[in-house]
């Protein structure tokens, strides 16, 4: 599909959640909760401040970058002019996030010049997997969602969506970190295939291609689904969001250690680490807050 141009269409508008739904659900806090429970707690129960690292604001700005370039005519996609929206990008996300102008504090030799320029080069991983005169994205960081077992919500943000001419639909989501690694690329074709399930149930079409690109590296990964594990996916998520429900009930969620300790923000409060969490909060519900559908303490675009 890559060499095919595709089709424009305009984002359509968030689904409304029908009356009966209490809850929801987004990829990254129903794949916090798989990879460890008290992490999802920590995130959307107790909303624990996590301070910006310098790899999620360069995946954001790296995202944002992406975003705007197709905003270009397709002859002026160049990587060159992708470098050129880099500066203005990182500086409106500053103004809209002044804490943003922090994360180099104590992060030397790592600088704002240098910051900058590591962008860049991930911006030439990209131009390496793809020719973005090629493509008119139909959507670009658009939320999407869809009710499942008749109460709900699942959502989230798609970096791009391209459909073609024959009307085939390619989700692709820009990873900004390095090849993947297996505990990675598992929780990142989960959250390709949680888009594909709300792809298929509101537009009632199987998209053919989920693609992960791999801009430090310049490498792709294609998977390509089907109707019959999406339907075995579904039952998985709400699997999952009933387990939510009775750890939230039972104010019991445990710790799951994995390689992936190594890059969370609470270990002072897990008892993995020796550490104690804070009280439960009073007059939880549970649900997954709609705010919540895209991750991540920076903008629309941080990596997980």
């Amino acid at each position: 599909m890559t060499a095919e141009p595709v089709t424009t269409h305009q984002s359509p508008s968030p689904a409304q959640a029908p009356p009966t739904v209490r809850a929801s659900l987004s990829p990254s806090r129903a794949a916090d909760f798989k990879t460890c429970p008290l992490l999802y707690r920590f995130r959307s129960i107790d909303r624990l401040p996590e301070r910006t690292t310098i790899e999620q604001a360069r995946g954001t700005l790296v995202h944002a970058v992406l975003e705007r370039l197709f905003d270009l005519p397709a002859q002026g996609r160049t990587p060159a002019a992708a470098g050129d929206l880099v500066a203005p990008q990182w500086d409106r996300m500053v103004t809209e996030q002044p804490e943003l102008a922090g994360i180099f504090d104590g992060a030397e030799p790592a600088g704002p010049v240098e910051f900058l320029r590591s962008a860049a080069g991930l911006l030439e991983g990209y131009f390496a997997v793809e020719d973005p005169t090629r493509l008119e994205p139909a959507e670009r960081e658009s939320l999407i969602s869809a009710v499942v077992d008749e109460e709900l919500l699942i959502r989230g943000y798609l970096d791009r969506l391209d459909v073609a001419p024959d009307g085939a639909l390619r989700v692709v989501d820009y990873k900004t970190g390095g090849a993947p690694r297996e505990a990675f690329e598992a929780r990142a074709l989960f959250q390709l295939k949680f888009y594909a399930l709300v792809l298929w149930r509101t537009r009632g079409v199987v998209p053919k291609v989920l693609r992960l690109l791999y801009l430090r590296d310049a490498e792709v990964l294609d998977y390509a689904p089907d109707a019959d594990e999406l339907v075995r996916f579904e039952r998985t998520v709400v699997a999952l969001w009933r387990a939510i429900e009775q750890a939230t009930a039972r104010q019991d969620f445990r710790p799951r250690p994995s390689r992936l300790c190594d890059w969370c923000s609470h270990q002072a409060l897990c008892p993995s680490f020796g550490g104690t969490p804070p009280p439960f909060p009073v007059g939880v519900a549970g649900a997954d807050p709609l705010r919540d559908a895209r991750s991540g303490p920076v903008a629309p675009g941080a990596d997980d």
